[in-house]
């Protein structure tokens, strides 16, 4: 029987996608936080406008536990307004579908 010509570690794979797949979610919500957080504020970051409701006050991360894994995310901090996200329920630390699990 001949040699296989390419060979591969299947969990080596699969590791690497599942990864792949978290970073990809990581990056997915940290992208969502900040589009909303520059709507929220009427002003991108560094941005100077006459609309600006609010200021940028940094971040602080938090974890979420995805059906991709654990992510961590970058929630903005706001002055003069309290930043209040669509995305993600204020004290959720769990995707609804791992509960259900």
């Amino acid at each position: 029987m001949p040699e296989p010509i390419v060979t591969f570690n299947e969990e080596t794979l699969k590791s690497d996608l599942r990864e792949l797949v978290r970073r990809t979610v990581e990056d997915t919500l940290n992208g969502l936080l900040e589009e909303e957080a520059g709507d929220l504020v009427g002003a991108e970051r560094y941005e100077r406008t006459a609309e600006r409701e609010a200021y940028r006050a940094g971040h602080y991360e938090r974890s979420l536990t995805t059906s991709s894994g654990e992510v961590t995310i970058r929630m903005p901090k706001l002055k003069g307004m309290r930043f209040t996200t669509a995305i993600i329920e204020r004290y959720r630390r769990r995707e609804t579908s791992v509960e259900e699990a």
